[in-house]
């Protein structure tokens, strides 16, 4: 059930994330790229009131989640996957961007630890964790089976 939800999991996402656009939320550092993301001044936080364009993150992550459906389904179709490894790759794309991500934000209400905030390092733990499983589940463990003795568990 995991692994077919998935997709439609990280698409809903993706799609979601275009509420942060009509809410002026979750946006990023000042920026002049041409993309910018204009904020008004009422929604801008504390200390960046003199800038009025930002990273707009959230079509940052929109962008990346919609690409990460498209390559979940291509490892789905090409390769056969033990399930629930489809499920941990997708946990394991979305943190992996979400890292990134969370460098660029500017949450004054977020609480930060060694410089980062701790939605940095709450995603980095699910990126290792959910490709260590990954990988193992899909690549180390078949082996391990294979070759065990028969009638031995």
């Amino acid at each position: 059930m995991l692994d077919a939800a998935a997709p439609g999991m990280l698409l809903a996402q993706g799609i979601g994330r275009w509420g942060n656009w009509w809410n002026q939320e979750l946006f990023g550092r000042p920026t002049k790229l041409p993309w910018a993301l204009e904020i008004s001044a009422t929604h801008r936080p504390p200390g960046y009131l003199a800038y009025a364009t930002f990273h707009p993150t959230f079509l940052y992550e929109s962008l990346w989640d919609i690409a990460c459906v498209g390559v979940l389904l291509w490892v789905d179709s090409r390769y056969e996957l033990r399930r629930p490894a489809l499920f941990a790759l997708y946990i394991s794309l979305y943190t992996a961007f979400r890292c990134y991500e969370e460098t660029l934000r500017i949450d004054l209400g977020s609480h930060y630890y060694l410089g980062f905030r701790l939605n940095f390092f709450v995603s980095l733990c699910l990126f290792v964790a959910s490709t260590v499983f990954f990988v193992w589940w899909q690549f180390v463990r078949p082996r391990q089976e294979a070759t065990q003795a028969p009638g031995r568990s």
